[in-house]
């Protein structure tokens, strides 16, 4: 495994598991060197995961994972090095927290309308943190019943499976994420001004895992997104195959732009995905030295 992972979540994400104290003793504990505790739309974890590191040597940036739209289309942004004590931070987190409660019980409505399986709608919503309801947390409750292997939609996800490696997310992916069924739209920010904001806060901004929201044959709108200002591809994650990754090293190459490597580490709803599990075909001295070739300043903070 890497000794660098800049895609890490806590449990301040809907779908993290653990507490930055806790993830951050994971990594030392795994001689990781530099990492980044990148939650989404929120930057709660960020403070107690430096102060956690500060006694362990080992390097945090400061980081979020933005939602954010583009012609019509969800994006995910990454930010790094910026001033996390910004107000518009918070804002958006609230915004975004508002947004999700009142889909709540909509998402359950549409699931069970698309598929004809019941969800005890209390069951969910007493599990609910927050009371957000991630399309993970319903397969969890639903994958757990004895009466799961009833229902052929549910089978693939079971043990023995073919979607049994990670079967909350893959169970999010196939119901609730954009363009499925049981998706409920919430309003994010744009590509344009999540760029801008991270700028504005001191950071770099950097296009997250492309591969798993971009074909590789949908060149335009690649280069739509890298004139918005993006300072940097995650070219090496754990959603890319060799030949992905290999794509986005040399778009990144040609535009001059950072090169990153994430985990996108949550815990159990993707079991399968570990701290430093990017795949990277590089040296970690490699990736490091174009990090610091990049983000001097950040680095050294």
């Amino acid at each position: 495994m890497s000794k660098i992972d800049l895609h890490i979540h806590s449990a301040a994400s809907d779908d993290g598991e653990y507490t930055p104290q806790e993830l951050v003793a994971m990594c030392t504990a795994q001689g990781m060197e530099l990492i980044a505790v990148t939650d989404h739309n929120s930057v709660r974890s960020v403070t107690a995961a430096q102060s956690k590191a500060s006694s362990c040597g080992l390097r945090v940036l400061s980081g979020v994972e933005l939602d954010c739209t583009h012609k019509g289309r969800n994006f995910h942004l990454l930010g790094y090095g910026f001033d996390h004590t910004r107000k518009e931070f918070a804002q958006i987190e609230q915004e975004i927290l508002d947004q999700e409660k009142t889909a709540a019980r909509e998402k359950i409505r549409l699931f069970q309308s698309a598929t004809g399986i019941p969800v005890d709608e209390g069951e969910v919503m007493a599990a609910a943190a927050d009371g957000v309801v991630p399309g993970e947390l319903i397969a969890e409750i639903l994958l757990s019943k004895e009466e799961a292997g009833q229902y052929e939609l549910l089978r693939p996800y079971l043990a023995g499976g073919a979607k049994s490696d990670m079967p909350n997310v893959r169970f999010y992916w196939d119901f609730f994420s954009e363009g499925k069924p049981a998706y409920v739209p919430v309003r994010y920010i744009s590509l344009a001004d999540a760029v801008s904001l991270i700028h504005d806060a001191g950071g770099i901004a950097v296009l997250a895992h492309p591969g798993q929201n971009l074909d590789l044959s949908e060149t335009e709108l690649l280069n739509s997104i890298l004139f918005r200002e993006v300072d940097g591809i995650e070219a090496f994650s754990s959603y890319h195959n060799e030949e992905t990754s290999a794509h986005y090293v040399n778009v990144a190459v040609k535009n001059r732009l950072l090169i990153t490597c994430g985990s996108d580490f949550h815990g159990k709803h993707k079991p399968s995905i570990k701290l430093g599990g990017h795949g990277a075909s590089w040296e970690d001295s490699r990736i490091m030295e174009v990090l610091e070739n990049h983000l001097k300043s950040l680095l050294t903070q």
